[in-house]
């Protein structure tokens, strides 16, 4: 197991009134050259916790930090607009504070 000291929580960078799947992160990532999600972890905004990476798997999610840390990432993070926002659901801030606890 690799050492693990620090967990970095994003957003998609997505809008609020539009789904953004686990496999749209997949493939949004794949697109940008990476191997699969760069993400340890996806919270959907009803709060579902979806496992995208393995944890003893290194991120890909904060350069520089990836090799002991875990990266945690919500749906969503602009408004309507494309303008960012805090768009936390308090389904996804619960599933956070799980994750982060756990």
């Amino acid at each position: 197991m690799r050492r693990i000291d620090l967990i970095v929580i994003h957003c998609s960078a997505t809008r609020e009134d539009r789904p953004f799947t686990e496999r749209d992160l997949d493939t949004a990532h794949r697109r940008r050259g990476f191997d699969g999600a760069g993400y340890h972890f996806y919270v959907r905004r009803n709060g579902d916790i979806r496992s995208t990476r393995p944890v003893e798997r290194v991120g890909a999610h904060a350069k520089g930090y990836n090799a002991h840390s875990i990266g945690i990432c919500y749906e969503g993070g602009l408004d309507c607009h494309g303008i960012a926002k805090d768009t936390r659901t308090e389904w996804q801030r619960h599933s956070l504070r799980v994750l982060v606890r756990a």
